[in-house]
């Protein structure tokens, strides 16, 4: 086999933070060119995506607050139905998913239904299964 078929096996056999840039010949160099100059828009766009999925925070003010109405107008029973799910993403300007898990993490947090709702709960349970 051509010794520099062998290097270039090698080199991607073991990736190209362990080769220097100093080993780089002139053809890796105007070949790693051609592919930024080729490519560049669409890594670009890759980082801007994964850097936008990464950033995690508080939700903007204005929709914790329509979402905290919410929740104080429904406090004994704070599961939206879809069509206050849809009404209150138009409203907040938020994903559907970002509604659901706020609900999931407020009710994980802060809500403990009481003991008359947990009977009910059950007694609906148990006589959905004596029928």
């Amino acid at each position: 086999m051509d010794e520099s078929v062998e290097k270039s096996e090698e080199d991607l056999s073991r990736g190209e933070s362990e080769v220097p840039k100093s080993n780089w010949t002139n053809e890796d160099r105007a070949l790693k060119e051609k592919l930024l100059r080729k490519y560049s828009k669409y890594i670009s766009s890759l980082k801007h995506e994964f850097s936008n999925k990464k950033k995690k925070g508080k939700l903007p003010k204005e929709a914790r607050q329509v979402l905290l109405d919410w929740w104080n107008v429904h406090y004994r029973w704070p599961y939206p139905t879809e069509a206050d799910k849809i009404a209150l993403a138009e409203s907040t300007g938020l994903d559907q998913k970002q509604i659901n898990n706020w609900f999931i993490n407020q009710r994980k947090r802060h809500w403990k239904p009481s003991e008359n709702m947990q009977f009910a709960v059950m007694d609906s349970l148990c006589g959905s299964f004596l029928i």
